[in-house]
């Protein structure tokens, strides 16, 4: 499967990374990513699915109620042209492994943050609204599906996980069962989890009084002092102002920026955004 660039590559230098040997140490206890290719492998993740875009596009999402699936805001524009993918060209293959999924859902409608522009330079700010809804053509309602609780437990040096597919693991997900957040500013979050094309929309999981919730959604791919990390938005608030703006009309969905914009500088944390 040919995949088109939906996961924007950024390289960064992190200023706010005070202790190296700390944000090191991270890396090196993080999990390898582990397939999950069998049925007892998937079991309890699959609300985790594949959002396919058309041919050979796909991100990653997860179910947070029976109609509901939050992914990454970017991946619902057209890479090329910049504009909003038409709903019917969106399916949800729900636990997606070796050729069949759990559920198979098209969609109805979709809603991205309402402070995000896919043409607007990638900065910080952009990453933290890189966040969007996709309401379900007919919701799943399965015992063995079981949508996951969003929450907000997220701090630095957090343990979290992280299930998605991905270039080169697409038709199977991948867990991994231990990365750490290394920064929070601006409501994004640095993390040493491995992610890659198609990573984007991937759930982060934090242990919660036993259960895995949501934390955060990977947005983007990144390098730290050297080292791959990705970067993703915090839910607080957007988490509400995403199902606010699903209930507006259709009509009410914001569609703007026509391409990428061209990177630039961001002052405040040292980072550097370029060009993938």
């Amino acid at each position: 499967m040919v995949l088109r660039s939906l996961f924007c590559l950024i390289a960064l230098t992190f200023l706010t990374l005070s202790a190296p040997l700390q944000a090191q140490d991270a890396f090196q206890r993080a999990s390898r990513l582990t397939e999950l290719s069998t049925a007892d492998a998937t079991r309890g993740w699959e609300a985790v699915g594949r959002l396919d875009m058309g041919p050979g596009t796909f991100c990653t999402g997860a179910l947070i109620s029976p109609d509901l699936v939050l992914t990454a805001a970017h991946c619902l524009f057209d890479a090329d042209t910049g504009r909003r993918i038409p709903e019917e060209r969106i399916e949800f293959l729900a636990g997606w492994r070796n050729g069949r999924a759990e559920a198979y859902r098209g969609v109805r409608r979709t809603a991205v943050h309402p402070d995000y522009d896919f043409g607007e330079p990638r900065n910080v700010a952009r990453v933290a609204r890189d966040l969007a809804l996709v309401q379900l053509d007919r919701p799943i309602r399965s015992a063995r599906i079981k949508p996951f609780a969003t929450s907000f437990e997220l701090e630095k040096g957090a343990e979290v996980g992280i299930v998605s597919y991905a270039e080169h693991r697409s038709e199977a997900p991948s867990l991994q069962q231990v990365c750490h957040v290394l920064e929070r500013f601006g409501g994004v979050v640095m993390l040493s989890c491995s992610v890659d094309f198609g990573s984007s929309g991937a759930p982060i999981f934090a242990d919660v009084d036993g259960e895995p919730q949501i934390v955060s959604v990977v947005s983007s791919k990144a390098e730290a002092k050297g080292e791959p990390v990705a970067l993703a938005g915090e839910l607080r608030p957007s988490i509400q102002e995403l199902r606010e703006a699903l209930q507006d009309s259709p009509d009410n969905v914001m569609n703007r920026g026509n391409a990428l914009g061209t990177g630039r500088d961001d002052g405040r944390l040292g980072a550097k955004f370029v060009k993938p």
